[in-house]
């Protein structure tokens, strides 16, 4: 007797996307959630009348049924929407010398661009140029259609033979980073400077570290599709997937932490919960990191020796520093809603505290905040290394959230008179609540020195999802990883008739 087809241990989106899939596959699914809060590293959390979002704020495609963005396409097949509200420009970027606007609509951002540097403007219109060739094929072969072995190719050579042949000419950029792309095409400082800080804040990788279908990707999406934000927050995206689970029925099991993966004989058999029940199934899919799989999930006499070394020995993406905020919102008319600010230009941007990531989301959404005020959720790099919860957590916490009081006062000058509920995360503090290895928000495999890891494991039964596996870190490239995995694990003619179904929506 089994409990369940498949196992899903996490709720975040790379899960939800996976076990929502599987049950509208037909699979009988229970996702097993350690906190009372689906959505891992995006759910959203209240407190005093203000909704915070916890992680991602910047959001593409959501109200766009042409939109490339897995989240989308996931939720049209499981008959779910999500209200959205769109927005251009969709920030501003405050350099020490001077703030610049971030416009979706690719001839405006060219066009601000120009003001700085009119002969970086033509080179960065050559490396958009060359991305966007890349980005046309790909929106022809829609991420619900992939998955993770070799029964993808008889399904795309069957519906997307011009598509593929397409491709070929694009196989020099597919295994490109951005910054070969940006090397081919950019010389203007400016403008390198500029695109190594939007690939930052996509891949947490300068360009030279960001494959070029990443920032390709985005890019399109961003002037080709909308803008836009979910009304209620990101939980309202993970509200709409547990909507999506339990419509085709699927099972959310919150406060339910796994303990242990539990194998036999190299295959899976089920998992066992923190307090002592064994829940059975021949299928289970990990959405926590790679390394807490390894080091917490699984016992080491059950991971191959060769798995677990190359797991370990990935490299990691720094945590975060998070300040979120309640403030008062008098006077502030004509907010917008996202911030990036680079503090020193002398300093590299990857430097903790130097660029600092604001997002203000009840300028899109009010009911986010009580009536005059403002939500705000400000973050920067910072490493887990050296935090302690000592008797100088305190004082570490408040030198360490410093630079991100700074860059919010090239926002809002007077923010600090403006607070009305204050709240610091450290990275133990992220590293305890989405229960990530230290903290981190995936790995840091740079373009060219290997790829990230694929749903597979060497355990029968067992895959993996989320941003340490294929494509990475971010909430469409999450998604796209619970679509290669529920895909790989159902029949070609399923996945064929499901796109057929969504073709014809």
């Amino acid at each position: 007797m089994q409990d369940a087809n498949v196992i899903v241990i996490g709720s975040g989106i790379g899960g939800l996307t996976a076990g929502a899939l599987l049950s509208r596959y037909g699979k009988r699914v229970i996702v097993c959630e350690s906190h009372a809060i689906p959505g891992g590293a995006a759910h959203s959390f209240s407190r005093q009348g203000f909704h915070f979002d916890s992680g991602p704020s910047f959001f593409a495609g959501l109200s766009d049924p042409n939109s490339l963005n897995p989240v989308r396409q996931v939720l049209d097949v499981l008959g779910e929407s999500i209200a959205a509200v769109p927005y251009d420009p969709l920030g501003h970027y405050h350099f020490p010398e001077g703030t610049f606007p971030v416009y979706g609509n690719a001839d405006r951002y060219r066009e601000e661009i120009a003001r700085i540097t009119p002969q970086g403007a033509k080179e960065y219109q050559k490396f958009e140029r060359d991305l966007m060739h890349l980005y046309r094929v790909l929106q022809e072969i829609p991420t619900l259609t992939l998955r993770s072995d070799l029964n993808a190719i008889p399904l795309l050579l069957s519906r997307y033979p011009k598509s593929l042949l397409k491709l070929i000419p694009q196989i020099a950029v597919l295994q490109a980073s951005a910054g070969d792309v940006m090397n081919t095409f950019v010389r203007d400082p400016w403008v390198q400077r500029l695109i190594d800080l939007e690939c930052f804040l996509l891949s947490g990788l300068k360009a030279e570290g960001t494959v070029a279908p990443e920032i390709a990707f985005m890019l399109g999406e961003r002037s080709n599709s909308v803008i836009d934000y979910p009304v209620g927050g990101s939980g309202a995206i993970v509200q709409a997937f547990v909507r999506g689970l339990e419509r085709w029925g699927g099972q959310l099991r919150l406060n339910a932490h796994v303990e242990k993966i539990l194998v036999e004989n190299r295959r899976v058999v089920g998992v066992r919960l923190q307090r002592g029940e064994v829940l059975k199934a021949r299928t289970v899919i990990s959405n926590a990191t790679a390394w807490d799989t390894c080091n917490h999930l699984l016992d080491p006499a059950d991971t191959p020796s060769f798995y677990r070394k190359n797991v370990l020995s990935m490299p990691a993406v720094d945590s975060f520093m998070h300040l979120h905020l309640g403030i008062r919102s008098d006077g502030l008319e004509g907010l917008t809603g996202h911030h990036v600010v680079v503090h020193d230009s002398a300093q590299d941007i990857t430097v903790p505290g130097n660029t600092c990531m604001i997002s203000i989301p009840s300028v899109w959404d009010e009911n986010l905040a009580p009536p005059g005020h403002h939500v705000i959720h400000a973050y920067t790099l910072e490493p887990h290394d050296g935090w302690k919860r000592d008797e100088n957590y305190d004082i570490r916490k408040r030198e360490r959230v410093e630079p991100l009081y700074r860059a919010l006062e090239r926002v809002i000058p007077d923010i600090r008179s403006r607070i009305t509920l204050e709240l610091i995360g450290t990275p133990l503090t992220h590293a305890y609540y989405l229960r990530r290895h230290q903290g981190t928000y995936g790995p840091a495999i740079p373009a060219g020195k290997g790829m990230f890891p694929s749903c597979h494991t060497p355990i029968a039964g067992l895959y993996r999802v989320g941003d340490s596996t294929m494509p990475g870190i971010g909430v469409p490239a999450v998604a796209a990883s619970g679509i290669l995995c529920a895909n790989t694990l159902v029949k070609t003619q399923q996945v064929e008739n499901l796109v057929q179904e969504w073709n014809v929506g």
